[in-house]
């Protein structure tokens, strides 16, 4: 199993709204490599949820559910999403601030590629987040 982190604005799709809505596609997507992520992911990884720009935080975990087929917002063939699933939200939200001030994320790609939307978590970094969130 390979970990993952995508990023939403809460504004345009919260947590909530994703909890609400059961499972959703991941779409919009327009970076490289945050496509070939996506194209990556396997049924049964799990993702790390995390709201941008409003709360710069992990609120959640979601599962992979489906695994890239083409992204049904765009006829360019370039493009894919994945269907997510939410599985459960963290006891406690862990910040950006709180990875960055942490020498042991330095090497994250939260930390490193700060923009980028959908990026790898590393088994490591995952568990030291749900130390964090206190799910451990």
């Amino acid at each position: 199993m390979a970990y993952w982190l995508v990023k939403s604005e809460p504004f345009k799709y919260s947590w909530d709204q994703f909890v609400k809505d059961k499972q959703t596609f991941w779409d919009g997507v327009r970076n490289y490599s945050a496509r070939n992520n996506l194209k990556a992911m396997q049924k049964g990884d799990e993702v790390f949820f995390y709201h941008s720009n409003e709360g710069v935080e992990i609120v959640g975990i979601a599962k992979v559910v489906k695994e890239h087929y083409q992204d049904p917002t765009t006829e360019e063939a370039a493009w894919v999403v994945v269907d997510l699933k939410p599985i459960k939200k963290l006891k406690k939200s862990v910040t950006l601030a709180q990875i960055k001030a942490d020498k042991r994320f330095a090497n994250m790609d939260l930390v490193r590629l700060g923009r980028l939307s959908v990026q790898t978590v590393k088994e490591k970094e995952w568990q030291l987040i749900l130390e964090l969130a206190n799910e451990k």
